[in-house]
């Protein structure tokens, strides 16, 4: 992990070496993990224990759930309840993969404790951004640091497209967009809410969106229900356009639906990626609906020569992306500056999916101004 990607072109010219995964700079801290579902089990945890990273306990709302996946990773304590983890004194990060409901009392509980350094949570922070914006001021005023497992900005092409970008190889930003046509799992909770793909899928897109270009100034959405999600719901598929402080434009499309899937159909699911700029265009592929690791690809008039480049890597954003977000916790914990994820940034992505979901219903373009996060 951490080695600068390796490049496939053409021609002699000098090109900057990339790095698509974090070095691990930190790995001090005790981590409590709250979760035993598929996101602790197959990416938490796998990613934790090839960095190196202690997890000394787990919890879950079913203690047998807790007690297979601590035999998979060789956790060593198991506690009752998520409750009596928080309150084990050697436990000094909290891990969270629980409902966004279920969440926030949780937090709650590990800002009173003394031991607990840091939290990780999950997104959807809370089911509301009134609620997200009070955790976040009760975290600081406890003085713990919360940060919000927004991973997609640990995908290898999504951290090599950033690098790109910031080194200025594809000038003025003016048009990008996510094209995702792929099925995913929805957890079981998500039943018990209206909300569905703008807050649970396109809250990947439109956070790594923010951290490539900024901060969006407006936004516009448009949904259908998704034909093969058999509980209620107010947005299935969904496509979002927006503009930037920058001028740039942006579209995000979550086609959740992506065609049949049964006996004897091939079925082409992807998600696609392309930013075009200036001097330049880079595209690619996020490869978590296959299985595969993410692409990229880029030319430009400077850096390149106008020759397409091709960075490549082995690794994947589930489950390898999970050890950048851990790690950014612990070093900002250990070196007292902020975290790369850090709740006040998530509380801005939440007011972008608020405001979203009010462009659904008042079927007009939402100004970023009108969702206040102070």
């Amino acid at each position: 992990m951490g080695d600068a990607a390796s490049l496939k072109r053409e021609g002699s010219l000098s090109v900057k070496q990339f790095e698509p995964d974090v070095t691990v700079r930190t790995r001090d801290y005790r981590i409590g993990a709250i979760g035993a579902g598929m996101i602790m089990s197959e990416c938490h945890l796998a990613a934790y224990k090839q960095a190196g990273f202690t997890v000394a306990a787990i919890a879950s709302r079913t203690k047998a759930n807790a007690q297979e996946v601590a035999e998979r990773w060789d956790i060593p304590t198991v506690h009752d309840t998520p409750e009596a983890l928080i309150e084990d004194p050697s436990i000094e990060i909290i891990d969270l993969a629980y409902p966004p409901d279920q969440q926030p009392d949780l937090i709650r509980k590990a800002l009173q404790q003394p031991h607990i350094k840091g939290i990780l949570a999950q997104k959807p922070l809370a089911l509301s951004l009134e609620e997200a914006i009070k955790l976040r001021d009760e975290a600081k005023a406890a003085g713990k640091i919360l940060s919000v497992n927004q991973n997609m900005r640990y995908d290898q092409s999504m951290r090599v497209l950033k690098q790109i970008i910031d080194s200025g190889a594809l000038g003025e930003i003016v048009f990008a967009q996510i094209d995702m046509h792929a099925i995913p799992h929805w957890q079981p909770f998500l039943e018990n809410y209206d909300r569905l793909t703008l807050s649970n899928m396109s809250v990947h897109h439109l956070d790594v969106l923010r951290f490539l270009l900024g901060q969006p100034t407006e936004i516009t959405t448009q949904t259908r229900k998704d034909p093969r999600t058999t509980f209620e719901h107010s947005d299935g598929i969904t496509v979002s356009t927006l503009r930037f402080a920058s001028g740039a434009l942006a579209v995000s499309l979550e086609d959740v639906w992506s065609g049949p899937r049964q006996e004897g159909y091939q079925d082409d699911q992807h998600i696609n990626w392309r930013v075009d700029g200036t001097k330049g265009v880079a595209k690619g592929t996020i490869g978590w609906p296959t299985g595969a690791a993410s692409t990229l690809t880029y030319a430009s008039t400077e850096s390149t020569g106008g020759e397409w480049v091709t960075p490549s890597w082995d690794t994947m954003w589930f489950p390898h992306a999970f050890i950048g977000v851990m790690e950014q916790l612990q070093h900002a914990i250990k070196t007292g500056e902020a975290p790369a994820l850090s709740v006040a940034d998530n509380v801005e992505t939440m007011a972008l999916i608020e405001a979203g979901y009010r462009s659904i219903a008042e079927e007009r373009t939402v100004k970023l101004s009108e969702i206040p996060t102070h």
